[in-house]
């Protein structure tokens, strides 16, 4: 088999992912218990291909395919993602400052009942 047929396999292989793709809905399209099926039969399809036909893989030919389908389909899926900040100074700075205030009052109460429980004894 020659490069053309590669390239033709691997067009089928997108043809299907993207008929596939026609089942998801748009507000699915970030959930990946709904597109990882299609998203791994189009990694599957382009590995067996290229197994099949003794091509290296991952492969140029291959990659565009899976980067096509980032751009078509998944580009706006990091944006629906919260994204976390730090939270502001004053309340970082109790979190740090409360526990180690602790600190010394844990030992104290710890070398207090260790004396109480020697005098009893």
């Amino acid at each position: 088999l020659t490069d053309g047929n590669y390239t033709d396999l691997t067009l089928q292989c997108w043809d299907y992912f993207v008929d596939l793709m026609r089942n998801v809905r748009t507000s699915e399209l970030c959930e990946w218990k709904v597109i990882s099926r299609p998203y791994s039969e189009l990694q599957g399809c382009l590995e067996f291909w290229a197994e099949r036909l003794n091509y290296s893989y991952p492969n140029a030919l291959a990659e565009q395919y899976i980067f096509q389908s980032h751009h078509r389909y998944f580009h706006n899926c990091t944006l629906e993602h919260p994204v976390y900040f730090d939270p502001p100074e004053d309340v970082l700075l109790a979190m740090i400052i409360a526990p180690i205030c602790l600190i010394p009052f844990l030992v104290t109460l710890v070398i207090w009942r260790s004396k109480d429980s020697k005098a009893q004894a």
